[in-house]
């Protein structure tokens, strides 16, 4: 097989990797996940997440290097083990996870945390990282990064809570996912997930990576505190909605 050439899956696949490309710099960093989902519209999501993840990766190295020596590093040692037991697990369990049912209730439990912070949890001191909670939220968001590349909210989830500085935020998310994308492209070796028509798709995308991510992380550097804050908690609801969404439909 060779390169993708239908131009519905550009019209689709050139937006969807201009989204992920904001949100990787950091700028509404969950909607990192809509990259796959929108994809899926023209093509299988198996062949999404393959071509999905060189680009991702591609991405990584643009907002690793914007962001360098910046990240909250107690929650990022937390986290990261978390993430790598996730990974571990999406690819042991890779034949066996319906992957409607992880978006369902990852979708459900994110939309609960937003609304919880919107009817109080705005006013609540900020919270200290915790050795338990942020292994377990980064083991969800290993797993759903594996299955899906929407380890964004939970990941988030454990974050958000903290009110870390705007860019000390970003920095650490990007680091993190950075880390478990460059890991999960032995598994998904092993899973045959690169073959020609994807990685030369991926080529044929990748030039949009860096712009779109270069762009998303001068956003996080001029927009406020307050809007920032504003932004991404929208930003994850909706994407919640779009997991509700999505797992619904594959359960029912």
């Amino acid at each position: 097989m060779s390169l993708i050439t239908d131009p519905w899956f550009y019209a689709v696949a050139v937006p969807a990797v201009l989204i992920v490309g904001l949100a990787k710099g950091g700028f509404g960093a969950g909607l990192a996940m809509l990259g796959v989902p929108l994809m899926s519209l023209v093509i299988s999501p198996v062949h999404a997440a393959g071509i999905m993840l060189p680009i991702l990766c591609a991405m990584d190295l643009v907002a690793v290097v914007s962001y360098r020596g910046v990240a909250h590093r107690k929650s990022l040692m937390i986290l990261l083990p978390g993430g790598l037991i996730g990974i571990a697990l999406g690819y042991a369990t890779a034949a066996w996870v319906d992957e409607a049912y992880v978006r369902l209730i990852v979708g459900l439990v994110t939309a609960l945390f937003v609304l919880d912070y919107w009817t109080g949890g705005a006013a609540r001191p900020a919270k200290r990282p915790s050795a338990p909670k942020g292994v377990f939220w980064g083991a969800v968001a290993g797993f759903t990064s594996f299955v899906s590349h929407a380890g964004g909210p939970p990941a988030q989830m454990y974050l958000l809570p903290q009110k870390l500085d705007r860019v000390l935020f970003s920095g650490t998310m990007v680091l993190m996912f950075a880390v478990m994308n460059a890991v999960k492209l032995v598994p998904y070796a092993l899973l045959g997930q690169f073959d020609r028509a994807n990685l030369m798709t991926s080529a044929a995308l990748l030039p949009l990576a860096p712009l779109a991510t270069y762009v998303g992380v001068r956003l996080v550097r001029v927009v406020s505190q307050e809007l920032f804050y504003r932004i991404t908690y929208v930003g994850v609801f909706l994407v919640a909605l779009k997991l509700i969404w999505d797992g619904a439909r594959g359960v029912f």
